[in-house]
């Protein structure tokens, strides 16, 4: 926990750092890939996941560690070797993992985050999934596991299998050529976030892209067929947390709605998007037939109100980054009820970004149990110990942030546009 934390404080301003990059770079060519919002969600969802991962709060059925010492057939050493087979194990791993939440309804559920952006860029890339309860990439690590890969050495590889995973997340990276036949390239990546007919379900593979050309699920990207970015179903909303649990959502509603007693149980397990034939009569939903039609989710907020939004992303970030370098002395239990409350701080500001008319509610029951600590012990879980003028400007923010939000949800919460609805020529039923 501590450890990932630590990792954590290098991690991520590297990331921020490229982000920044890549909007400069794309301002010097004059080109638009990023928007504001968007790219709030986009980091939003990022600290959702991070906060998740460095708590854990994710159930290991079985770890790593026993399924080596149980079929391992091997004892090697940690040598750069070693190092370099557990690498390949986990992209091969990856892709199946991968390939799994393409193509099973549940497991699509931990995946849709990802995908929900409609835009293309480094931000994306932070989209990650806190819907995934339950670790299941240890089963594809069989190979490794035999040969007797140590844990110690997985732990360590892991994390940078997934940082390596950020930088392809971009439309400034053209095609790299003799790299294409070897690893994932942004234009193989730009193929797998498009929602095109021709490229959906293509280029699973996280780092190698041999895997697709071995397993059949390769696809180039076509000069005259230009990626469009998101989810044939549009989630039409900033909120990650929303995102993350839509798809499970819809899944539980159906199941309950239909009159199939077979396909209550099936459900789960069919592949993604598909529904029971009594629910989707009596129930469509609309998905997207023309891409190219599709107008993209882009409630027209104020400038003050966007502002308003990146200074709630900041508290939050500040919160977090207290949390994660003082994880031992606040303790465990403590740390919890500290994350689901950032939680819940992301989920407030995320819904005045969607102009819910709820926002100012949410916005007073966050801030009311933010104050809740400072004034039953005058403190913030210690943060009086580094500066108690620091724990009296928290108190003053969570107040004023109920005013604000008050004022913005009643002053622009009936404005929101319609763009992000289809379109009726870019209409299908699912």
């Amino acid at each position: 926990m501590e450890s990932y934390a630590a990792v954590l404080n290098y991690a991520i301003p590297f990331f921020m750092a490229l982000l920044l990059l890549e909007a400069g770079i794309a301002w010097w060519k004059g080109e638009k890939v990023i928007r504001s919002m968007d790219t709030l969600s986009s980091l939003s969802s990022g600290l959702t996941n991070v906060i998740k991962d460095v708590l854990g709060l994710t159930v290991v059925v079985v770890s790593y560690d026993w399924l080596a010492g149980e079929i391992g057939l091997f004892e090697i050493k940690s040598t750069w070797l070693v190092y370099t087979l557990a690498f390949i194990g986990l992209d091969f791993a990856g892709y199946w993992v991968h390939r799994l939440s393409h193509s099973v309804n549940y497991f699509w559920n931990r995946h849709i985050i990802h995908h929900s952006s409609e835009e293309f860029n480094l931000g994306c890339a932070l989209r990650q999934s806190i819907s995934g309860f339950v670790a299941i990439t240890v089963f594809f690590l069989l190979p490794i596991a035999i040969l007797g890969v140590p844990g110690e050495v997985v732990a360590v590889v892991a994390p940078l299998h997934l940082f390596a995973q950020y930088w392809y997340h971009t439309r400034l990276i053209g095609k790299m050529g003799v790299l294409e036949h070897i690893i994932v390239t942004p234009s193989h990546h730009r193929v797998h976030h498009a929602i095109n007919k021709e490229y959906l379900d293509k280029n699973l593979s996280q780092i190698f892209i041999v895997w697709d050309k071995m397993f059949g699920t390769f696809q180039e990207e076509l000069d005259e067929v230009p990626p469009v970015y998101g989810v044939t179903r549009p989630v039409r909303t900033w909120n990650p947390i929303i995102i993350n649990f839509v798809h499970l959502w819809q899944l539980i509603k159906d199941a309950w709605r239909t009159k199939d007693w077979k396909a209550k149980f099936t459900i789960w397990f069919k592949p993604t998007g598909w529904r029971p034939a009594d629910v989707k009569e009596k129930y469509p939903l609309s998905g997207i037939e023309d891409p190219y039609t599709y107008e993209k989710y882009d409630p027209k907020l104020s400038r003050a109100m966007q502002w308003w939004s990146w200074i709630q992303f900041t508290a939050v970030f500040l919160l977090m980054m207290y949390l994660f370098n003082n994880l031992a002395e606040i303790g465990a239990q403590q740390a919890i009820l500290y994350g689901l409350f950032l939680v819940l701080c992301i989920f407030s500001y995320s819904m005045l970004m969607d102009q819910s008319r709820y926002a100012w509610a949410v916005e007073l029951v966050k801030s009311g149990i933010g104050l809740v600590p400072i004034w039953t012990t005058g403190d913030w879980f210690g943060l009086n110990s580094f500066s108690p003028i620091a724990t009296y400007a928290l108190a003053a923010y969570f107040l004023l942030s109920v005013g604000v939000v008050y004022y913005f949800n009643t002053s622009e919460g009936g404005q929101k546009a319609k763009t992000g609805r289809l379109r009726t020529d870019s209409v299908t039923t699912i």
